[in-house]
């Protein structure tokens, strides 16, 4: 027997990719054979080589962004540093761009 911890913002991420319409389809042609960077874990989370995928909402992509820039043992991380540790884990459309954005925002950063 194994026990396995998700935090409530990974159980949410999962929860919402089924009703997010681009991995699904996303999913579908993975399953054909043509997307074949896309799969579906055991735990029913769709991953894009291993990252998870996150679905296209402001308020769960924000929680990653201000967690991996405020937290204690990184303490306000610069675009680069904050990309490459947040693509070890996650995956979506433009996340290097809204990265920047986002550490561009942060007046502690200034």
């Amino acid at each position: 027997m194994s026990c396995v911890v998700q935090s409530s913002l990974v159980i949410e991420i999962v929860r919402r990719q089924s009703e997010d319409i681009n991995l699904q389809k996303k999913l579908e042609k993975s399953k054909k054979g043509l997307e074949v960077e896309f799969e579906l874990r055991t735990d029913r989370a769709i991953v894009k080589q291993g990252r998870l995928c996150v679905s296209n909402i402001s308020k769960l992509k924000n929680a990653i962004l201000e967690e991996a820039h405020s937290a204690t043992y990184t303490m306000h991380p610069g675009s680069t540093k904050m990309y490459r540790t947040l693509k070890k884990t996650y995956w979506w459309s433009g996340m290097k761009r809204e990265i920047a954005e986002y550490v561009d925002r942060c007046l502690i950063c200034q």
